[in-house]
């Protein structure tokens, strides 16, 4: 890493892909107006009725498949600056859905788990899996039945690579939020860490979220627009070799 060429930790939620035809979560007509989230998504509710989870998820799943579903342009330039920003780039996702791999980004953390996989409860072994499941189906590992969740972080349990997230936090020198409510932690608590490490912060929103005020620099609109603009910025900004 150079002076010129700082590292960058970007953190995505369910706002980038909205454009791609996934609904968010909080927005009125969002996700959680429709389903109770301590019924599918708390370890509580698998418990109560894992039958109902189950569904929810093969839903969510089956959406993924949709024609129209693919990476828009905000995935696409994430997936540039990593290809072509000359020190790190660390894209952190709040997301399950697999958009940023299909737009080409390698250097990427789930932090809430992956749709397209699933965890066993008794042999903890993690598996890609992109089908429909079911209480009858078998640990492809261990074969225990009744045993398979979403490989998905519920509320109430802990956040995948938090150590590794925080160290990049730490030592970066630019943190990006795109699309996200800043309303669900640790994820809300990132701008203030990295700002208190001395990075410059900046939020590319639909909205400003509700931590709009910790950031250094605010642009709201449609993350398609808002995020090609700004990585071009960085890139030609580095091209002209000055500090972004």
């Amino acid at each position: 890493m150079t002076q010129s060429a700082p590292s960058i930790v970007v953190l995505t939620g369910a706002g980038i892909s909205r454009e791609s035809g996934l609904h968010t979560f909080r927005d009125a007509d969002g996700v959680w107006s429709r389903v109770r989230l301590e019924d599918v998504a708390t370890p509580e509710g698998f418990e109560r009725d894992p039958e109902r989870v189950h569904a929810f998820y093969n839903a969510r799943r089956q959406g993924l498949r949709d024609e129209g579903v693919v990476p828009n342009p905000a995935h696409l330039a994430l997936a540039r600056l990593e290809r072509e920003w000359p020190g790190e780039v660390l894209l952190v996702t709040q997301n399950i859905d697999d958009l940023h791999e299909r737009a080409g980004s390698t250097r990427l953390i789930h932090m809430h788990g992956e749709l397209l996989k699933i965890r066993c409860t008794l042999c903890q072994r993690i598996h890609a899996w992109e089908g429909d499941l079911d209480l009858d189906e078998p640990c492809p590992a261990c074969q225990a039945r009744g045993t398979l969740r979403p490989h998905v972080v519920w509320f109430g349990e802990i956040p995948l690579e938090m150590e590794r997230i925080e160290t990049a936090l730490n030592a970066c020198g630019l943190f990006v939020s795109i699309g996200t409510s800043g309303t669900v932690y640790p994820a809300a608590g990132f701008v203030r860490q990295a700002r208190d490490a001395g990075a410059r912060t900046v939020e590319l929103n639909l909205e400003p979220s509700h931590g709009a005020s910790l950031f250094d620099e605010c642009h709201h609109g449609p993350a398609s627009r808002l995020v090609p603009a700004f990585v071009e910025r960085l890139l030609a900004t580095q091209a002209g070799s000055t500090t972004p």
